[in-house]
């Protein structure tokens, strides 16, 4: 009998520094309002975002200043780590697992780039075995956390009774850029926020969920919706204004699709645990996904408490609804970079 993978546990962390909305608003005015009239049309985001507060790497006055790709990268080493090692500390803890246990590290992140990367570079504080397979995802963007569950889970099926960690680190406001008078820069200022999030999956024993089948959409010709353009000063960030829209024309015939090959009809989906992009993209997805308006109350919810932290910000997300109590079938989706869509379905436990 195949053995399928469960998830044993999920955990998050989040960076000590709390920005407000509102003063993230009135630094964004100070900094742009001045130089072009593109922010004043652009300030109603703020607003309508949805968001509340968000996380970050860096106080509030840290990105009044030019910042270069050598800074930048010096606050995302030491801060990832951090956030890695507190992510992996507590989902250790809720699987009953001392570090010296995983055989596997799958390490997900788009905002930095770390080699040696994160987990090695972890891997003194956090006790992992000189053996451990380690397995970083770069590139994968706001999938990264569907995805990279998914290759975890696999994974974890592949060697019945390992123990396999993934860990999901994303510090997106370090993307932010004093030099950028566009509409992607406005937008991503107003959207992001950092944060991180572990879980450990096995085959072979129960868990909080069984991970059910997972699958991947990527559309042709899409590359210019969504990514990262990378200079001496960092990334810059590139968003398509048609997000939104392309999600409600095209997201439903992709999950179904994704559904379908693992013999997975949309009527059989209890509850979908979307990443919340904005709060135009969970509308979207709602419509998309034929689920009434309002339903995804737990992506608004770390919407506005988080931000979009890309990657980790859908396993916040499947956080609340195990907390809430997951139905017996769920499915994980979220898009990114590629153009892509990922796909998880997952079982309750009984």
């Amino acid at each position: 009998m195949i053995q399928t993978a469960k998830l044993i546990s999920l955990a998050t962390a989040a960076p000590k520094h709390v920005l407000l909305q509102e003063d993230v608003t009135k630094a964004a005015r100070k900094v742009f309002g001045a130089r072009t009239g593109v922010f004043d049309r652009m300030a109603p985001v703020f607003h309508s975002a949805g968001i509340r507060k968000r996380h970050s790497a860096c106080p509030l006055e840290w990105f009044s200043e030019p910042r270069g790709w050598k800074e930048r990268t010096s606050v995302y080493l030491e801060t990832a780590q951090l956030l890695f090692v507190e992510a992996a500390t507590k989902a250790l803890a809720g699987a009953r697992l001392t570090a010296s246990e995983i055989d596997t590290i799958v390490t997900v992140s788009s905002t930095g780039i770390a080699t040696p990367s994160l987990e090695a570079r972890a891997s003194s504080a956090m006790g992992f075995r000189t053996d451990v397979q380690r397995v970083p995802v770069f590139g994968l963007g706001c999938a990264g956390g569907v995805s990279g569950f998914a290759i975890a889970a696999r994974l974890a099926k592949a060697q019945p009774g390992a123990n396999v960690l993934l860990v999901v680190v994303e510090l997106c406001t370090l993307a932010f850029r004093l030099d950028e008078l566009t509409k992607a820069n406005i937008v991503a200022t107003a959207l992001f926020g950092d944060g991180a999030a572990a879980c450990i999956l096995r085959a072979g024993e129960d868990g909080i969920a069984e991970v059910e089948a997972g699958g991947e959409h990527t559309w042709p010709d899409t590359l210019d919706i969504m990514g990262w353009d990378l200079d001496s000063q960092g990334f810059e960030v590139i968003f398509a204004q048609a997000i939104p829209s392309f999600a409600e024309a095209n997201m439903g015939a992709a999950v179904s699709g994704i559904l379908q090959r693992a013999g997975i009809g949309m009527d059989d989906v209890d509850r979908f645990v979307c990443h919340p992009g904005g709060t135009k993209v969970i509308a979207a997805l709602e419509k998309a996904l034929s689920i009434s308006p309002g339903t995804l109350d737990h992506e608004r919810a770390v919407l506005q408490e988080y931000g979009n932290m890309s990657a980790p910000t859908v396993l916040f997300v499947l956080d609340r609804a195990l907390q809430a109590g997951l139905p017996s079938r769920a499915v994980m989706t979220a898009m990114g970079p590629g153009f892509s869509a990922s796909c998880v379905s997952l079982k309750g436990a009984a």
